[in-house]
């Protein structure tokens, strides 16, 4: 029972991620309803870019580790703010009537050329933050086992279950968020009542990209290291997530991606590692498959 407590706390951390990136998605793809493979690259980005700012102030600046983190973080938000301006004004509001291909076959040259930007940065190198905050906090021991998580874990945790709470609040209650639902369900309806749709994205999608980037530097942070190749796993897996879940409640997505995360764990605990992704795509294929059944068949009747 130790370890399976262990395996749920590691879980807990890990789903904290995903719940985060999924909220963000759900408020672009809400309204765009178009296939967005561009959102797991802004994570990989954001991610990568505080810690190459962190890496460049600490050794260059001279900085404090404290400091050079600061702004790496900075650093971070004013790039996501920067490319969900671009993506919102340049790509979704250009494309939105179009083919969804289009805009499928866009943000992957978007995904692309970030990838390989952040790429070029780093020299093709892997530049990995120290461990911060690593003491381990015991939840339960016994027969020399000890369940614990990191500050840094319970930090993260905390700060994303109080975030995506406030949001969701916020959400549910705030002008916005009545706006939001409004052009998701029908942006030409909402356009002759007076909402002005094309801010409501763009805010959206800045928001959405908020979430990414604030994702991208909590893993950066606890991992010490995100990747190149990151943005494309974890925007499959949002995207999979997501479209089982729905585009219609950004609350109801993060739970599905908190609960996916915590399988994730579960399944690294028990079964083999290297099987891992594989079966959990076909999980939520099959899903698809058949959520999207029972929903086309509630549409005919």
């Amino acid at each position: 029972m130790l370890y399976f407590y262990q395996q749920v706390l590691n879980g807990l951390h890990s789903g904290a991620l995903y719940a985060l990136l999924a909220f963000g998605y759900v408020l672009t793809n809400g309204i765009l309803h178009r296939t967005n493979l561009a959102y797991g690259a802004l994570f990989a980005f954001c991610g990568q870019t505080m810690i190459l700012t962190a890496a460049f102030g600490y050794q260059a600046l001279w900085l404090t580790l404290a400091a050079s983190v600061a702004l790496g973080v900075a650093v971070a938000i004013f790039y996501a703010v920067l490319i969900s301006h671009v993506l919102s004004r340049s790509v979704f509001e250009r494309l939105a009537d179009r083919s969804p291909n289009a805009i499928v076959v866009t943000t992957l040259g978007i995904l692309l050329f970030l990838s390989e930007a952040s790429r070029i940065a780093a020299d093709t190198h892997d530049l990995w933050l120290p461990p911060m905050l690593a003491t381990p906090v015991i939840f339960a021991e016994g027969d020399g086992f000890k369940v614990t998580l990191t500050v840094i874990q319970l930090l993260d945790c905390a700060g994303v279950i109080a975030l995506v709470a406030l949001a969701a609040w916020l959400f549910s209650h705030s002008r916005f968020g009545r706006a939001w639902r409004a052009v998701s369900d029908d942006p030409k309806a909402a356009a002759m009542c007076g909402i002005d749709v094309r801010a409501v994205f763009r805010r959206a999608v800045l928001f959405g990209g908020l979430c990414a980037a604030l994702a991208g530097v909590l893993a950066g942070l606890y991992y010490g290291n995100v990747s190149f190749g990151t943005g494309l796993i974890y925007g499959l897996k949002i995207l999979f997530v997501t479209a089982v879940g729905g585009y219609l409640s950004p609350l109801k997505a993060a739970l599905g991606a908190a609960a996916f995360g915590m399988a994730e764990s579960l399944w690294a605990g028990y079964f083999p590692l290297e099987w891992r992704d594989a079966w959990i795509y076909l999980f939520l294929v099959a899903m698809l498959v058949l959520i999207g059944a029972g929903r086309d068949q509630a549409k005919i009747a």
